[in-house]
């Protein structure tokens, strides 16, 4: 199965589709947020993604402790209404930001936390939708966006398994055929030691879609084992400078940091090739060096072949190494000087 998202084909067998993870780190500036488009082009990125949201529609104002944040996060003792109401992008700018990164050659899309998020976002005609880990839940949000028809990507963080299956089942029943899972650990920034990336074949296996990876560590070598394990996506957040402190700097990638996460996720991609045995190309001269039966003394003709007048050495020229012992005892056929590549025509017969 396949993703179609703007010009890409996203899947298995296809180039990884690289998004680049906008989130907050705009800092409320509409210039930094452009720069942001542009470094993730600058990068390698294929794709920018938004979060579609005000503090109003995500949470309510309160200040009890239901609302408050806890739990060792780089939020902590915040409450979600004052995180949200910085974190946001401006609605007004989305439009405009995809022009930005359409101009480019870049998709721009987003995540939608409610259902005016979704109605906004198709009246910007996004190519496809996002679902963030904590909205994997949210049913009525996951009917709504399904029934656009638009590519849908599922983040998994915190899920169980059942409640993944819920979502993807929902998601099909409302009419979505274009779904991919991402696997997700949902901690800022998570841990290396906590990304579990062997289930990405497992969710693969299971519900027969592209699987990616959303990565909140600070460390490229995740997403590059993520696609030796057949990541088809690769989601990271990206910033202009962790020095700009904002909601989601700490866990963001510098644009040099990125570049070389996107190199390095080229360089695994090409080298997984395919399953196939023998040389290559470029290996084809390097058969010379292999290992074949030469004449290492001077021998006369009816000498007997010995260990020490027939060895196994470079270069490849030779009889093949598996009849030494069928021409140990036999006697030679001519005068052989050394050096020389034993050969059938070498050997007398019987």
């Amino acid at each position: 199965m396949f993703l179609e998202i703007g010009e890409h084909r996203v899947g298995r067998g296809q180039p990884v589709y690289i998004v680049a993870e906008l989130s907050a780190n705009h800092n409320q500036n509409f210039e930094q947020a452009v720069r942001l488009i542009q470094a993730a082009k600058a990068s390698g990125a294929d794709a920018v993604k938004l979060q579609t949201y005000t503090a109003d529609t995500i949470t309510i104002r309160s200040d009890s402790d239901l609302f408050r944040i806890r739990g060792g996060t780089v939020w902590d003792g915040r409450t979600l209404h004052e995180l949200y109401a910085e974190a946001h992008t401006p609605w007004d700018w989305q439009p405009k930001l995809k022009q930005v990164a359409n101009e480019l050659g870049m998709d721009l899309f987003s995540s939608p936390f409610d259902v005016t998020a979704v109605d906004f976002l198709e009246s910007m005609r996004v190519p496809a939708y996002k679902l963030a880990s904590c909205e994997l839940v949210d049913i009525p949000l996951l009917q709504k966006i399904s029934r656009t028809g638009k590519p849908l990507i599922l983040s998994t963080g915190m899920a169980i398994l059942q409640e993944i299956e819920e979502a993807v089942r929902t998601a099909r029943w409302a009419g979505a055929t274009q779904i991919a899972l991402l696997r997700c650990t949902s901690a800022y920034p998570a841990l290396p030691s906590e990304m579990n990336l062997r289930t990405i074949p497992e969710l693969a296996r299971r519900f027969e879609v592209p699987v990616g990876l959303s990565d909140h560590t600070l460390d490229i070598a995740v997403p590059v084992t993520a696609v030796a394990l057949d990541a088809c996506i690769i989601e990271k957040h990206l910033t202009l400078s962790r020095s700009h402190k904002g909601p989601d700097s700490a866990f963001s990638l510098e644009p040099l940091e990125f570049k070389a996460m996107v190199d390095a996720v080229r360089v695994a991609e090409k080298s997984l090739g395919e399953i196939r045995f023998g040389p290559t190309n470029s290996e084809k001269s390097s058969r010379g060096f292999r290992r074949s039966l030469f004449v290492v003394q001077d021998i006369t003709r009816g000498q007997t072949f010995t260990e020490e007048n027939v060895r196994s050495i470079r270069p490849g020229h030779g009889l093949h190494t598996r009849y030494l012992p069928e021409i140990l005892g036999r006697r030679a056929s001519r005068n052989i000087e050394r050096g020389t590549p034993l050969s059938w025509g070498l050997v007398t017969k019987g």
